[in-house]
């Protein structure tokens, strides 16, 4: 583990009529937004995301106010802090917004903002680097998952470490190259529905309205998703983005058949909800494992999220799935399964265990992240105006 500093970097502060919060705006694998040191929010979650949506603009659907992407995709946050237990380095809360929503979601995960969680740490002091690679143990509060995260951190010509953001790593969906950040994800089955596959089955067949029967795998191994063959609902699974989202039809199916994908999977009525996350699915066209096309959960991904794909990776191996159905074959104990995107494709290597192939105990990718400005984000004074207090987490 790497040591935690126990200084940190800034305050908030006032700024005539309004509050200013010490902010990093990054980007994470795919997505991108605002981090924030979470000791300095506020302590209520009403007020707390009172203020998270005011920094992004939301409900507005351009978040012409604040400093969200008017998308799904950049409409992202991390809360970070020192760990408050002895296992771990770090602990993070992700939130979603939506550009026309009111609410913070801060139920589910995302593993392309937690690429930039270690990088954050490091840029504000909290994690100090010892070596050319520093890794943390990182605690994700929404859903209790845990990973392991390296980042690299050579030394300038003063012999200070610094996170370095430039190398030769490329992922589809960003373009250039970036130096790595290697994610291991530690036991992440059953993350928000409860296990790996919320039924007990590999495969269901549920009654949707408007549709009729359909065949699908509800799984959960980081990400709950619903997969379903893309021509069943009518698609190909090749479409464009811009083509599922200007289907009214097609995603009026889709959004039919989530909300009673939810409920199968014991997660209530998920009308308001980002998960579980659509995902129809094809035979591979570019030498990959699978092709995707995922709604988060209206809107199609321009390429897929980190831990739909390992969720996704994860059923291509389960015999009798939806996805097995139409995967190219994989085998062996750690297969490297190559998810097929809009974008490109993204690699997620598994390790199964040997006396039961359903069982995966760990799944490794490669993601990159950049810091891309650093400041102070501003809310109404009228909103927040607090006398900060910030509790601070003993050295290990």
């Amino acid at each position: 583990m790497s040591a935690v500093a126990r200084s940190r970097a800034a305050e908030v502060t006032n700024r005539g009529s309004q509050t200013a919060i010490p902010c990093l705006f990054m980007r994470g694998g795919t997505s991108r937004g605002p981090f924030f040191d979470a000791r300095l929010l506020p302590d209520d979650p009403g007020l707390r995301n009172a203020v998270l949506l005011a920094v992004m603009g939301s409900p507005d659907l351009r978040q012409i106010d604040g400093i969200g992407g008017a998308h799904p995709l950049t409409s992202k946050i991390g809360l970070v802090r020192p760990a408050t237990d002895d296992a771990n380095d770090l602990e993070w809360t992700f939130a979603q917004v939506q550009p026309g929503g009111e609410d913070v979601d801060t139920s589910s995960n995302c593993g392309n903002m937690l690429a930039a969680v270690l990088p954050f740490a490091v840029e504000t002091g909290m994690i100090t680097p010892t070596g050319d690679r520093t890794t943390a143990r990182v605690l994700t509060r929404n859903t209790g998952m845990v990973a392991e995260i390296t980042v690299a951190t050579p030394a300038d010509p003063a012999g200070a470490r610094y996170v370095s953001y430039e190398g030769r790593a490329r992922i589809d969906g960003v373009p250039g190259s970036a130096a790595p950040i290697e994610i291991a994800f530690l036991d992440t089955a059953g993350s928000v529905a409860g296990s790996l596959l919320p039924t007990g089955r590999v495969r269901d067949t549920l009654e949707v309205p408007g549709v009729g029967p359909v065949d699908v795998t509800l799984i959960d191994n980081g990400q709950p998703l619903a997969i379903v063959a893309a021509e069943r609902l009518g698609a190909t699974g090749y479409e464009t983005p811009a083509e599922i989202d200007a289907d009214d039809a097609l995603r009026a199916r889709v959004e039919a058949l989530r909300l009673v994908c939810g409920a199968a999977m014991g997660l209530g009525d998920v009308t308001t909800r980002n998960y579980p996350k659509m995902t129809l699915v094809a035979p591979p066209r570019h030498g990959g494992t699978l092709s995707t096309r995922s709604l988060i959960p209206r809107l199609c991904h321009q390429s897929i999220g980190v831990l739909a794909a390992v969720t996704a990776a994860t059923a291509c191996v389960l015999d009798g799935s939806v996805a097995h159905d139409v995967a190219a074959t994989v085998a062996g104990t750690r297969p490297a399964v190559s998810v097929e995107h809009p974008s490109g494709e993204f690699t997620v290597t598994l390790a199964r265990d040997p006396g039961d192939p359903r069982l995966i105990t760990r799944s490794a990718l490669l993601r990159t992240a950049r810091l891309l400005m650093a400041g102070d984000a501003l809310v109404p004074r009228s909103l927040w105006d607090p006398v900060p207090t910030v509790q601070e987490k003993e050295p290990a």
